[in-house]
């Protein structure tokens, strides 16, 4: 469908359906935006911030006031690109969700602001970052994903012995004892047992993630984009970005 002035009225397809524009309107108006950099956990908007790519930190509009209006626009344009990949991660999560037969998760509004993690950020990118802070149709499914992963023993087992710094006891830690030292002594660590349940948990985390990144990749295939709400990394737009 097309509006008015012959602009679409939809951002993206989904399998032929569409995706109303006006859910990446009101996540613009309302929802979280690309963290800037720093330390701790940050909460931001997008109505305060323009995104200059998917994976970078945003500048304040009060600093783009002053940019010529040709770079202005740009940044205008990625946030809405930006903006329409989060809303599209949350409506395809929602159909795998269903597909899955995982309970139904409650409508997201667009003006409920949740924090994102600056761990998140560097980990995951921004948009994948936002949208899982903005949907819980995608928290769900991560969360699914993460619970089928299998941790083979032998790989936690492996990255306790690969990773002796991060188990020195308390004490050593104080002594500032060398964990890959001559002298390191076995008390100088905390035991395999101690930290087996914690590593597990840490490996299928990361294999949920992965497993997640992967399902959106096969998900996104085919997708139709609007014009002005293709990926912000898209090389077929002149103004793309795609940095790491």
């Amino acid at each position: 469908m097309t509006g008015r002035h012959g602009e679409r009225e939809y951002a993206a397809r989904v399998q032929g359906e569409e995706v109303p524009r006006s859910r990446v309107d009101g996540f613009l108006a309302d929802g979280p935006a690309t963290p800037s950099r720093g330390a701790g956990r940050v909460d931001m908007r997008l109505r305060r911030v323009g995104a200059t790519s998917h994976n970078e930190p945003a500048a304040e509009r009060r600093h783009t006031a002053a940019l010529p209006k040709d770079r202005t626009a740009r940044a205008e344009r990625q946030r809405r690109r930006w903006a329409t990949q989060v809303v599209l991660i949350d409506e395809l999560a929602r159909r795998t969700c269903a597909e899955r037969g995982l309970p139904a998760p409650p409508d997201v509004s667009p003006a409920a602001m949740l924090t994102v993690p600056e761990a998140d950020v560097a980990d995951l990118g921004s948009i994948i970052a936002a949208a899982l802070a903005h949907s819980p149709a995608a928290r769900a499914l991560l969360t699914a994903l993460e619970a089928e992963q299998h941790i083979p023993e032998e790989a936690v087992r492996e990255y306790y012995t690969r990773n002796r710094d991060r188990y020195l006891t308390p004490d050593a830690l104080r002594r500032g004892a060398d964990p890959y030292g001559a002298s390191a002594e076995p008390a100088d660590f905390l035991t395999y047992g101690q930290v087996r349940g914690g590593i597990g948990r840490e490996l299928r985390r990361a294999a949920g993630r992965v497993a997640f990144f992967d399902w959106l990749d096969q998900v996104r295939q085919g997708v139709e984009y609007a014009p002005g709400h293709e990926h912000p990394g898209d090389p077929s737009h002149s103004d793309h970005e795609h940095r790491h």
